[in-house]
């Protein structure tokens, strides 16, 4: 049991580390969870531990949400931002709940579909990275709802483990228009319901088959992945606004190929 906690521990740590940045959190979860030994039950360790995330997310831009929900009454600005970051989440909403099955079932169980994935999307994270791309919005806070919805509809693409949820909505951002900065932050806000309805739709989907010892070990998750989000969330934007996405795009091939290698051998 203590290995296993130590285990869980590492996981909700690797959770923390990658869920904002475009590597494919829930990617990195299960390849490490594959070649550790680590089964969880209904797979809803790797899902549930998210709210660590979340909750890290939430303490960061505590302050700001309260104040955009403040004034949503009264100002028009703060709705219309609300309803863009709903209206993105709506398509994943739909996707989710009917492919649910599926995705745990199949793409959770496929390594090999996970590292090539990794590799694919690094190599679309470089090439984006080095795209002129015209700079249409700046402010996570004021896209069109247009583009939020088509944002959302990118998320979906990460429902297939190691593609990456904040990549495909960042690589999506930026391919409407969004400033490298503002799809980042606007990758951020999407997280929150996301992976809220996520963490609530996969304890109910797993509630009957979860034990006391699943729960202690997604709690250890829990907060491991909280502590590693955090750091992250903090000092993420920052280091986009500095170096781009390039040195996540070779992080992701570098993962994925030595994965293949791994599992040949």
């Amino acid at each position: 049991m203590e290995q296993a906690t130590l285990v869980a521990a590492l996981l909700g740590f690797l959770e923390g580390l990658t869920e904002f940045i475009p590597v494919s959190s829930t990617g990195h979860v299960l390849l490490a969870g594959h070649f550790l030994g680590f089964e969880s039950t209904g797979r809803a360790f790797e899902v549930v531990i998210q709210l660590g995330a979340i909750l890290a997310i939430l303490g960061v831009y505590a302050k700001r949400l309260i104040e955009v929900f403040g004034a949503a009454p009264r100002d028009p600005a703060a709705r219309r931002f609300i309803l863009s970051v709903l209206l993105a989440f709506l398509p994943s909403v739909v996707i989710g709940v009917m492919a649910h099955g599926f995705i745990k079932t199949v793409l959770f169980e496929t390594p090999v579909l996970i590292a090539v994935m990794l590799i694919i999307g690094g190599l679309i994270l470089l090439m984006v990275d080095r795209m002129n791309l015209t700079v249409t919005e700046d402010d996570a806070m004021r896209l069109p709802l247009g583009t939020a919805f088509r944002i959302g509809l990118c998320q979906c693409l990460a429902m297939v483990p190691g593609v990456s949820r904040s990549g495909a909505t960042i690589v999506g951002a930026m391919a409407f228009g969004v400033s490298k900065r503002a799809a980042a932050e606007f990758s951020f806000f999407l997280s929150m319901p996301t992976m809220a309805g996520a963490f609530a739709y996969d304890l109910y989907k797993n509630r009957d088959v979860l034990s006391a010892d699943d729960l202690n070990l997604i709690a250890v998750g829990f907060v491991t992945a909280f502590v590693a989000a955090v750091f992250v969330v903090r000092g993420l934007l920052a280091f986009v606004s500095r170096h781009g996405y390039a040195p996540f795009g070779w992080w992701r091939i570098i993962v994925g190929s030595v994965v293949l290698i791994a599992l040949a051998v």
